[in-house]
């Protein structure tokens, strides 16, 4: 018997690794990318490569949204000189969580759910809040599980290093570049 598909929004193979072995135990998951906060393009260009490269070794589907910085510019327009974890953020995870629940109900896949909650520097509390609001809107299944939890993100980072996964040194945007 087949496994019900999840569309898991991803971010970076090293976020994914862990959280696509966990999902693949109840899911048969799909990689959703869709990034436009990533910058500059050879970063998103980078991560996405990489991320497209684990999926092909793990039979995984990868699909990938067209990357359009500037629509994630405007969204975000006068939250510029938030910290990290303020409120940029939140209308960041907002952008990407609206987009997978709305990719998934357009193409009969009915859960989501995000790697994003693996970060120690993401507020995963509201990552969920977020991702359950978007699944009671649009009446779609929403995984909310807090990947870090029961030691997700040091067996997340073993798994990077043992397949040599880059390991960027910050969230992605323009304005996090420095501040982790």
């Amino acid at each position: 018997m087949s496994k019900e598909e999840i569309l898991v929004h991803a971010c970076c193979a090293t976020c994914a690794c862990y959280v696509l072995q966990k999902i693949a135990l109840e899911y048969t998951p799909v990689i959703y990318y869709y990034n436009p906060n990533i910058y500059p393009l050879e970063e998103y260009i980078r991560r996405r490569d990489e991320l497209k490269n684990y999926a092909s070794h793990q039979n995984i589907r990868f699909i990938e949204e067209i990357y359009k910085h500037d629509e994630w510019s405007k969204f975000i327009i006068g939250l510029e000189k938030e910290p990290e974890k303020g409120q940029r953020c939140d209308k960041c995870f907002l952008l990407r969580l609206e987009k997978t629940a709305s990719y998934a109900l357009e193409n009969n896949i009915k859960a989501f759910t995000t790697t994003l909650t693996i970060s120690p520097h993401k507020n995963s509390k509201t990552i969920l809040k977020i991702g359950n609001n978007i699944a009671k809107d649009k009446k779609i299944f929403f995984l909310a599980t807090d990947f870090k939890k029961q030691d997700g993100y040091e067996k997340t980072v073993e798994i990077a290093k043992k397949e040599r996964f880059y390991r960027q040194n910050y969230c992605g945007c323009l304005y996090s570049l420095g501040n982790l």
